[in-house]
């Protein structure tokens, strides 16, 4: 009966740590999105973590009739990733993102963990070349 009890109590570790990992760590799709750069924070209680919105051309329904704007709210792991980011705010910018199935406190309040910097675009009137910036 101990052999039995101490297989089951190591059979349901490891289905704990493998749920867990799935949640967590498993990357359920990858991806670009573009829009204007609304703002980017570092924020957290115990935790400080890089979070930020980005604002899509188009709108946005959840139901017919209404009217939304298309918010994309992302976290940066990477804090020289966010050092180029937070530079930008107002800026037309694209951004290769990782989508998790849940958020993890040190990793930020989003399933979403911008990756890379793919083009950083300013006003009409600046000449400004993109900024290819990818996280090591």
């Amino acid at each position: 009966m101990k052999k039995f009890v101490t297989i089951g109590i190591f059979v349901l570790l490891i289905a704990a740590a493998v749920i867990f990992w799935w949640r967590h760590y498993f990357v359920f799709g990858e991806g670009v999105k573009a829009g204007d750069l609304n703002y980017l924070v570092k924020k957290g209680y115990v935790f400080k973590t890089w979070e930020g919105k980005l604002i899509q051309t188009g709108f946005k329904t959840p139901a017919p009739g209404a009217i939304q704007s298309n918010e994309f709210e992302f976290s940066i792991t990477n804090d020289s990733l966010a050092t180029v980011l937070e530079r930008a705010s107002g800026k037309f910018v694209e951004l290769r993102y990782k989508e998790y199935i849940a958020p993890l406190p040190w990793r930020g309040m989003s399933k979403y963990v911008v990756i890379e910097i793919l083009d950083i675009k300013g006003s009409e009137q600046e000449n400004q070349t993109p900024i290819p910036y990818q996280a090591i």
